[in-house]
This record gives structure tokens, C-alpha cells and sequence, in this order.
């Protein structure tokens, strides 16, 4: 028979137990803002452009459970036909904080391409930083991509 202290011992321990073993909440495969991809700016345009543009609701297209606006219909064909060219790199992620193993947001204006690829960072200060040694930070940002995401 339980005494009155331990059931009041479990009853206070059930709130802390209810929370072991669940799954951490898993970060969705694009970083977003309102459901919207790069903050609204147009992948294609820092290929094309080399400059953040932005993008067009009326142009939105549906990927990888993110809203997609560019800057013209041109733009948005261009993804279509090869959204992995011009998506950027960890999902939008801030590249330099996927290179220590966690995700961060970013803002159009910090990017690089870099190998022909798109990354993103959460700041420009934090650009510069990724930029001295872009290459040693994107071996160790594959290394935890996708796993930083959570499960």
C-alpha cells in the first residue's frame, strides 16, 4: 500500500515523466518566416542578379513545405526545373551555425555563393566570419546536416 507521501511524490514527479521520452520537436527542412522561404527574398536572383531581390507573392511557389516568392515568372520556372541549383544550402539555415551543429535564422542580406552553391548566414557579421574559411565550415555543416534538425 502507497502512503499519502509517495503518491503525492508521483503525482509531482508525472508533469517531469510525461516529458521523458518524447521526441525533441524537430525543426521543419526550410527555414522560414511565416511559412515564407528566405524571408521573401528570390533564390534565383543572387545567381542572376548577385544580389538579394525581393520576390512576388504572385509569383509563390509551393517546396519543401515553404512558400517560394521570385522577383518575375522567369525566375520561378528557372527553380522549378532545378529547385537544388538555386535552394540555398542546410534549408536557408545559417550555414555557420550548422557547421557547430545548430540552426539558426538568417536575412537575405548575408549570403555567399560559394562552388556554385547558395548559403545563408544569420547576420553579416557572422558572413564574415563564415567567409574565412568557407571551406573548412561546409565540410563541418554537411557533417550535421540534416541531423541538426532534431528527429
Amino acid at each position: 500500500m502507497l502512503s499519502r507521501r509517495h503518491v503525492l511524490g508521483l503525482a509531482a514527479s508525472l508533469p517531469v515523466m510525461g516529458l521523458i521520452g518524447r521526441p525533441a520537436m524537430a525543426e521543419p527542412e526550410v527555414f522560414s518566416d511565416m511559412g515564407t522561404a528566405l524571408r521573401g527574398a528570390d533564390p534565383v536572383a543572387y545567381f542572376t542578379e548577385g544580389a538579394p531581390v525581393s520576390g512576388r507573392p504572385e509569383f509563390g511557389l509551393m517546396w519543401r513545405g515553404a512558400v517560394w516568392e521570385f522577383a518575375s515568372a522567369r525566375h520561378r520556372t528557372m527553380f522549378e526545373m532545378d529547385p537544388e541549383r538555386f535552394a540555398p544550402q542546410y534549408g536557408g539555415y545559417c550555414a555557420f551555425a550548422m557547421s557547430q551543429g545548430y540552426v539558426a535564422p538568417t536575412v537575405p542580406e548575408a549570403w555567399t555563393i560559394h562552388n556554385g552553391k547558395l548559403y545563408m548566414n544569420y547576420s553579416l557579421a557572422v558572413r564574415e566570419r563564415w567567409q574565412a574559411d568557407i571551406d573548412g565550415y561546409v565540410a563541418l555543416a554537411d557533417s550535421h546536416w540534416p541531423d541538426a534538425l532534431g528527429a
